[in-house]
């Protein structure tokens, strides 16, 4: 059994001052990520109303599976035109970890 995760530092646009206009932003992200079948939630940088920390995480029986999906995930974080992609971080976790 194989985990991988990663974060995703998202610089949002200018016009989200607020709390509620982040979630505007954020929220709609992490749906999307939901249907790649992955467990996804904004896991830093609460209190920042122009940046966002959004942490994704599969579980699959080969490691090549887990990297094909946290890919497909990090395409479509990066491909939103209205935010912009800062870094990824990313792990592999197998059965010896």
């Amino acid at each position: 059994m194989y985990t991988e995760t990663a974060v995703f530092d998202l610089l949002l646009p200018g016009d989200s001052r607020s709390l509620k206009q982040k979630r505007a932003y954020v929220r709609p992200i992490i749906a999307m990520l939901r249907k790649f079948e992955v467990s996804a939630a904004e896991v830093g940088m609460h209190d920042l109303h122009g940046r966002a920390l959004i942490g994704v995480a599969v579980v699959a029986a080969e490691p090549s599976h887990a990297r094909e999906v946290v890919d497909s995930c990090e395409n479509q974080v990066a491909g939103r035109p209205e935010i912009e992609l800062l870094s990824v971080r990313r792990r592999l976790y197998g059965d010896d970890d």
